[in-house]
């Protein structure tokens, strides 16, 4: 039986209990039973097994992605399967796979193939396409959500470990809501977007659909990356708020009571509430914060000018061949082409606007917190009521890329009627880090299924949930503690104090000539060693080079033992400075010894 996931199926690969042609195997009988609407087409199976038996030929510590399966939003290109967007008419045959995908494949990543999707991605539904509908996995009467509707559905229904999507107003969070998944919309650029059908060009980001937090990451660590033949990628750039997650107390903002609109589904106000008290359960605050600004800019992704970039994508087709594009889609986009310059440049005065008064949020927070979906609609409601429905699923997804931030959508229990429900958390551009890493711990908080399988969700292994990754610690026993001259040089770094302790019974303090700021120098000793009071602040690793360079001799950075037996780099001192140096051992740390008056 497969392991669900990318952990488990990577750890399988590696203990020998997995191979990739076992696994492939079992993939092919699964994907005869799918269901139609899920793929628009799909690798043939000799290739698979071909794929599956090079892979043999190498070590599965060789490849951070060996043997993982996974499926592909067909609006993105994969080498030899047409790319549709669901539209027949619109089909080709591209030369390359798309850069994101190719980033995959050569990290061992096994591709299945294309899926269905709501046409152009323009929709949040599931139903918009000539290819079928996509039903939920947990009650065929209700919508998978879209627009990237069968790459939910592979990762859900357990035909791929992973699956890639895209995401311009929520087509790669609303259907992780709907179905269980955790969805990944990275900062925009973050992963390229060379080798897409463009919905909003300027908006576009490709996401990733994984069981858990923790794939999505081992994901995205592969396919992120600068791509010189995409315009709009990115390199991953420091926050100068990054580390927020590791923080003792995260502080989680949540919009005001009266903004909380769930269009009368009380089971979703329900479950929301559940899980506000679950964020608090891990030792976050709660900031209630206004969310109007939010909520304008949501209404201008389709009420305002950028539908005119869908029109770029279609609008060809829809001139040429009106009946190539269903009715709805058509009707969409094609509103787009009597939009003039001034319209444009308006939204983008407003756009500003919204976003300075947006960024005030994040002075009083570290993530926000608001529903994926604030209802859940069935298939026949939607196809009754198409553009209304559609619009209200929107409702707060829609602002994120118009913002430029980063959101993790994350599955939060079920309601009574059985139905997943989710939540998804927001911060600015490049906290993408600090976001999966707090998704994965509410996760754990909130849930214990993956997907629609008969699989439980399993406790993180230790130090995946509030590990460091990424950062340093240093203990500091001097004029850097909290509250002293120097201990700007930690906090205007990003670093915060984590623990408050003491060395092992192994040293001696003593106070240094010279100043100010007076300093101690502390030293190791074989005999005569005390245990001396020093604080463990954590700092981002890239900042750690500038702050051992702002040290003055004789100190210096070294390994220091704390009471616990661990070892933390730590300031040290040269042993030939403390001849001339007063011994203050006595007194137990530098803080005891200043408040003494000595």
């Amino acid at each position: 039986m497969m392991p669900a996931g990318v952990g488990p199926l990577l750890a399988a690969y590696r203990s020998g209990q997995a191979t990739p042609v076992a696994v492939v195997e079992e993939l092919i009988t699964r994907l005869r039973r799918s269901p139609d609407a899920v793929w628009i087409s799909r690798v043939p199976e000799h290739e698979l097994r071909a794929r599956a038996q090079a892979l043999m030929e190498r070590s599965p510590t060789e490849l951070p992605l060996y043997g993982i399966p996974f499926a592909i939003k067909d609006n993105i290109d994969l080498q030899g399967l047409p790319t549709t967007a669901a539209c027949p008419a619109f089909s080709y045959m591209p030369q390359r796979s798309a850069e994101v995908v190719q980033r995959l494949v050569d990290a061992g990543a096994i591709a299945l193939g294309k899926t269905n999707l709501d046409q152009f991605a323009t929709g949040l539904v599931g139903t918009r396409s000539p290819y079928g509908i996509c039903a939920n996995a947990f009650d065929p009467g209700y919508i998978s959500g879209g627009s990237s509707s069968g790459s939910a559905l592979a990762v859900a229904l357990g035909l791929a470990a992973f699956a890639l999507g895209t995401d311009t107003a929520g087509s790669g969070r609303v259907p992780a809501a709907f179905n269980n998944l955790v969805g990944y919309k990275p900062t925009p650029g973050l992963l390229s977007t060379r080798g897409v059908v463009p919905a909003c060009r300027t908006l576009d980001t490709v996401s990733v659909f994984a069981l858990t937090a923790a794939d999505a990451a081992t994901v995205a660590q592969v396919a992120r990356g600068f791509d010189p033949g995409d315009p709009f990628s990115r390199d991953l750039q420091p926050s100068p708020r990054r580390g927020w997650s590791c923080r003792p107390s995260v502080r989680v903002a949540v919009p005001l009571p009266a903004q909380r609109e769930f269009f009368g589904n009380d089971a979703y106000a329900a479950q929301f509430d559940h899980t506000i008290v679950a964020v608090e359960s891990l030792g976050a605050s709660l900031v209630e914060v206004d969310i109007e600004p939010l909520l304008e800019t949501a209404r201008m992704l389709y009420g305002g000018p950028w539908v005119a970039e869908r029109y770029l994508a279609a609008g060809d087709l829809i001139r040429s061949r009106p009946d190539a594009v269903l009715p709805v889609i058509r009707s969409i986009i094609g509103g787009a082409a009597g939009l003039g310059a001034t319209e444009v440049f308006r939204a983008q005065y407003r756009l500003r606007e919204l976003a300075r008064a947006a960024g005030a949020l994040w002075q009083q927070a570290d993530a926000l917190l608001l529903p994926t979906a604030p209802t859940h609609y069935r298939i026949a409601e939607v196809e009754a009521e198409p553009v209304l429905l559609n619009s209200r699923l929107g409702h707060y997804t829609n602002f994120v890329n118009l913002l430029d931030l980063a959101a993790v959508a994350v599955p939060a229990g079920f309601t009574a009627a059985g139905l997943p429900f989710g939540v998804t958390l927001m911060a600015p551009a490049f906290e993408d880090e600090d976001l999966l890493r707090f998704a994965s711990r509410l996760h754990h908080a909130t849930s214990d299924r993956l997907g629609s399988l008969d699989a439980p969700l399993a406790p993180p292994p230790p130090g995946e949930v509030a590990g460091a990754a990424g950062f340093i610690d240093v203990a500091v026993c001097g004029a850097h503690m909290s509250g002293l001259p120097l201990n700007a040089q930690l906090t205007s770094r990003g670093a915060w104090r984590i623990a408050a302790t003491r060395t092992a019974p192994e040293y001696r303090l003593f106070a240094l000539p010279g100043g100010p700021p007076e300093r101690p120098g502390m030293l190791r000793v074989a005999d005569g060693g005390a245990a001396i009071a020093i604080e463990v602040w954590r700092m981002p690793i890239e900042r750690f080079g500038d702050f051992v360079a702002e040290i003055p001799a004789p100190l210096g950075i070294g390994r220091i033992r704390t009471a616990s037996g661990e070892e933390v780099c730590g300031f040290l001192c040269e042993a030939w400075a403390a001849a001339g140096a007063t011994d203050i051992t006595v007194h137990g740390g530098w803080r005891e010894y200043l408040s003494r008056g000595a």
